[in-house]
């Protein structure tokens, strides 16, 4: 597959690719330079290192507001 470098040095990713790579608006690529090619390779987020960071559930939000001022305020301390 052949894409040609446009004015403002953008390249179009085919069809076939960002289909077999599942690449969607606003991924991001890692372009590196290897032996005098270019390997272009999606930059994969490791959002299940996440997992369990946040907990959820039921909550009381004046205290949650409490708490949030009383951290903001002891930074200025």
């Amino acid at each position: 597959m052949q894409t040609v470098i446009t004015s403002k040095f953008q390249t179009t990713i085919p069809k076939k690719i960002r289909e077999k790579l599942l690449l969607s608006v606003k991924d991001s690529l890692d372009w590196k330079i290897e032996d005098g090619r270019i390997i272009v390779s999606p930059m994969q987020t490791d959002f299940l290192k996440y997992q369990n960071s946040i907990h959820i559930g039921v909550g009381d939000i004046a205290e949650d507001i409490q708490t949030a001022r009383k951290m903001r305020t002891s930074r200025y301390e």
